[in-house]
């Protein structure tokens, strides 16, 4: 049986720029027929993946440099620069049957996903075989000097962050990982566009008599208040975990933290936009998952006081309401929210609870009771 956890929240950014496109402005999407301002999945996933990791303590790199590492790593073993360089080329040429491809610099042609601890792992091989790669650098086609079965091993591991958002390598066999967690991208509940900033930087060294500043450029950022979504597999995230659910409950609860803790950087020195959501909704449901992102199709209004966020939680509610309606609450085992206006008393959205922490404990109960152990 498939079971899912929702994720959805409201968040309220002020001025800020979370996702810049290839212009630096904000990335935008038109929806409803109104502009507003949009978040790529990428960007908030990157940040939460992060904080799970920390959480952990197992980190993964998402990166092209694994021969460069291996390379300075084998160069603090004292390794000549020669020979570290053409080891770090080999790890990558006998990845596999037909190794993985390399460009300048020594970077592999594609992006890889695994435990950083593999640069070490892939040291100790390179160490395990100098003989091989000593007698194979004078070669023009030396071919594969490490043993592609034990690289191509440690490529394929996996860290929790890996089990839970996924990996895709065509390059070598099985390495594939089908994450369990899906991210949308975020848009604002309402009409929004980018707007300028005209700056200018004060040379601190200029004489009383000169004028003029050391530098002026414009920037563009944006405001507004934020629907968020995702939703976790949990069958696939215990299968990605090798049957652990005590291990998928941890996981799964250090991912509802970051989802709703976590800010994208992107310009946070000159913004510091770290707001919290006013609302988090959590539903664990059989089957399907279900966003609610449809409740802004029709872009809210701004209240008798100006702002989005208190309409915005109330058509997020009736909203919900209207899809309770129509599926008879079927196949859900919980919603429930937590928000930072309980006095609005809002219907569909499932038990209040106090706290985030309140909230996340109640979903995980109901999609991983705490009886569950290794399985």
């Amino acid at each position: 049986m498939s079971l899912y956890v929702d994720f959805s929240a409201l968040q309220s950014v002020p001025a800020a720029n979370l996702n810049r496109d290839d212009l630096g402005s904000p990335k935008q999407v038109h929806y409803g027929n109104t502009a507003r301002i949009r978040v790529s999945s990428q960007s908030w996933k990157r940040v939460i993946r992060h904080g799970i990791e920390q959480d952990l303590g197992e980190k993964a790199a998402r990166t092209r440099m694994v021969p460069v590492k291996v390379k300075q790593a084998l160069e603090q073993a004292g390794w000549p620069l020669e020979l570290a360089a053409f080891a770090g080329a080999q790890v990558a040429a006998s990845a596999g049957k037909k190794g993985i491809g390399t460009e300048k610099e020594g970077h592999t042609s594609v992006l890889l996903f695994l435990p950083e601890a593999a640069i070490d792992e892939l040291a100790v091989v390179c160490t395990e075989h100098r003989v091989d790669l000593e007698s194979g650098q004078s070669r023009k086609n030396p071919g594969q000097l490490l043993p592609p079965a034990k690289i191509e091993e440690i490529l394929k591991r996996r860290t929790a962050s890996i089990s839970l958002l996924g990996r895709m390598l065509a390059e070598l066999p099985n390495a594939n990982v089908d994450g369990a967690a899906q991210v949308a991208h975020a848009f604002t509940t309402h009409a929004a566009e980018p707007q300028r900033d005209y700056f200018t930087a004060v040379d601190d060294w200029l004489g009383e008599a000169e004028t003029g500043s050391g530098h002026l450029d414009t920037a563009e950022f944006s405001a507004g208040v934020f629907y968020r979504y995702a939703t976790v597999n949990v069958a696939d995230l215990v299968k990605n975990l090798e049957g652990d659910t005590k291990a998928a409950r941890t996981v799964l609860a250090s991912f509802a933290e970051h989802f709703l803790l976590s800010v994208p950087q992107a310009k946070r020195n000159s913004t510091a936009p770290h707001t919290l959501p006013d609302l988090a909704y959590l539903a664990v449901r059989e089957h399907r998952p279900l966003s609610l992102a449809a409740a802004f199709e029709t872009p809210v209004t701004a209240d008798s006081q100006g702002g989005y966020s208190k309409n915005s939680r109330a058509q997020l509610a009736g909203y919900a309401s209207s899809i309770n309606r129509l599926t008879g609450d079927r196949s859900r085992l919980f919603h429930g929210h937590a928000t930072i206006a309980p006095a609005e008393k809002l219907t569909g959205l499932g038990a209040e609870t106090g706290s985030y922490d309140q909230l996340i404990e109640a979903a995980l109960d109901a999609a991983l009771p705490q009886s569950g152990g290794e399985q």
